[in-house]
């Protein structure tokens, strides 16, 4: 039978930590546990998004005892909310990482815009979850940290194109972001027409990168 993923995860951080997994929750090293139950999270998000998730399905699919996922992440929420700040980060670096491969200001845009669908398109549970109060710790420091960093890297961006006027950043990087963010909570819900549902994602980031030229053209 092929491994799933999250035993995966599990068995690599054991490898690396020299420690031998069964099925019984003591096996796993604390670092490898909390690996297992976030990608079992993932797992259940891809497929039931956050409405659906359990702290007890976390535990049987990362193989441990229901009562495991509490002891490390307190609740449920709290293991929700560490999924997204982990997903907040990941697309921080995905952003930065676009920013980095163009030259100018509106090329840069036009690449993070990008950057911005292929993730939300790769793990849409985690991408409706991070823009989802209702399950998160909403007062957590570190979540609300998580997500600045990943606005910041927008923001400097808009910044270069529209100057330092506070005002002009502010309406310029809210438009950049919601054009962007609706366009990809449309893709997830197939929106976006019968053409762009058959023929994938090849043709929604199509799609987005000539909407991205309407907003702003690259040769103004």
């Amino acid at each position: 039978m092929k491994e799933g993923k999250v035993a995966r995860v599990a068995r690599k951080g054991a490898k690396r930590a020299g420690v031998s997994l069964s099925k019984s929750s003591s096996s796993y090293h604390h670092g490898d546990l909390q690996d297992a139950l976030i990608a079992a999270t993932e797992e259940i998000l891809a497929v039931q998004g956050a409405e659906g998730f359990t702290l007890r399905e976390a535990a049987r699919r990362a193989g441990v005892s229901p009562g495991a996922p509490a002891h490390h992440f307190g609740n449920a929420s709290g293991l929700l909310t560490e999924v997204a700040i982990l997903g907040y980060q990941e697309l921080a670096r995905a952003l930065k990482n676009a920013a980095s491969e163009k030259a100018s200001a509106k090329q840069r845009l036009h690449g993070q815009g990008l950057a911005y669908l292929r993730f939300a398109l790769r793990h849409p549970g985690r991408f409706r979850l991070m823009f989802s109060n209702s399950r998160l710790l909403s007062d957590d420091p570190r979540l609300h940290a998580a997500a600045k960093s990943a606005y910041l890297e927008l923001e400097t961006t808009i910044v270069e194109m529209v100057g330092q006027a506070p005002d002009d950043i502010e309406i310029a990087s809210i438009s950049a972001w919601s054009a962007v963010h609706g366009f990809a909570t449309l893709a997830l819900e197939g929106r976006l027409g019968k053409k762009a549902a058959v023929k994938g994602q090849a043709a929604i980031t199509a799609l987005l990168g000539r909407m991205l030229e309407n907003i702003w053209p690259l040769d103004r």
